[in-house]
């Protein structure tokens, strides 16, 4: 596929006629925490000119906004930490053609950062949640402070956002005695929640063929209290959303083990590194810093290699469990 006449709005269009129109931007690999499930304790984070500057990655931004993408979620590592953050969101939440600008966060800046979110564009928010106790909110996160990310979640209901999620990764023996609580700490923020299946990216210090946890099992916790019924409203991202009759918020399930979500597939990520990664579990990817290097300012050729790169993307991702990962690169790399 090539760039056509500038009054037509190209598509991107992959080899099994699946659209792309959301893209997913890691802004840096650093984070304040140390989540077990997403890197290792003693993480070696990449130095400053390996890592796509705010400027090319509004280039980056705007290319696909031309391209016809019209969601673009920032992600990490942790987003909010990157500085000039700020100055990167106002400047994508004025890209015309953009219908939704949304960050995914582990909610430690919020208390600081939800206004100028608000203010810059930002409608939807998912925060970082694996638990509500303290000691073990810590020894998930190995860093993180719980009071400072409830605080922020409070924060950011308070600045009013289109919508507030809460993500949370549920392992067995480690977590899933909470999901109840998380349930009900949904129901009485009035926000949505999302359960989501460890991945199996990376190297991690367990073994994750014995923590996982199916949506079918974290389903089966919720229905003896809560019915669950099939909700029709669906965003752009891998979420299958339910109700409950006496609540307005969303009990989400993300299944790429148990239930494959590959056949509507409409997502794409860039990573920190500036790789445009056509699948979360596969490698397939193409070097778009380079193009950004080597021919600045060139943003034609940037969307020729976007649309180029459509091609490579994959039909469905291969997530063996009990096998060694396939995958070495840790979440905090490739932006969720």
């Amino acid at each position: 596929m090539t760039v056509n006449n500038k009054a037509e709005t190209p598509k991107l269009v992959d080899r099994f006629g699946r659209s792309v129109d959301y893209v997913r931007i890691s802004v840096t690999d650093r984070c304040d925490f140390r989540c077990v499930y997403c890197m290792s304790e003693q993480m070696k984070f990449l130095p400053r000119e390996q890592v796509l500057s705010l400027e090319e990655i509004e280039q980056v931004a705007r290319a696909f906004v031309e391209l016809g993408v019209t969601k673009i979620r920032l992600t990490g590592g942790e987003p909010l930490v990157r500085r000039g953050i700020d100055q990167l969101l106002h400047k994508l939440g004025r890209l015309q053609g953009l219908n939704e600008l949304v960050l995914t966060t582990n909610g430690s800046q919020l208390t600081k950062l939800s206004e100028e979110m608000k203010a810059a564009g930002v409608k939807r928010i998912n925060v970082s949640l694996d638990s509500l106790r303290e000691e073990r909110f810590n020894r998930i996160t190995r860093t993180g402070k719980l009071n400072q990310v409830l605080a922020g979640i409070d924060e950011a209901i308070r600045v009013g956002f289109e919508r507030i999620k809460l993500n949370a990764v549920i392992m067995k023996g480690r977590n899933d005695d909470e999901v109840l609580d998380l349930v009900n700490f949904a129901r009485q923020k009035g926000i949505d929640i999302s359960f989501i299946e460890e991945m199996p990216l990376g190297n991690i210090e367990h073994e994750r063929q014995e923590t996982y946890c199916s949506s079918d099992e974290v389903r089966a916790l919720i229905e003896p209290h809560y019915a669950l019924t099939s909700a029709s409203d669906r965003t752009a991202g891998p979420s299958k959303y339910y109700r409950m009759a006496d609540s307005d918020c969303r009990i989400g399930f993300i299944s790429p083990h148990s239930h494959n979500f590959c056949h509507e597939c409409n997502r794409v990520r860039v990573t920190v590194e500036g790789r445009l990664l056509l699948c979360l579990g596969n490698e397939h990817s193409m070097d778009l810093m380079s193009v950004l290097r080597h021919h600045p300012g060139d943003l034609d050729r940037l969307k020729q290699t976007i649309i180029d790169a459509m091609d490579l993307k994959p039909e469905k991702h291969e997530f063996d469990l009990e096998a060694e990962p396939q995958i070495i690169r840790f979440m905090n790399m490739t932006g969720g």
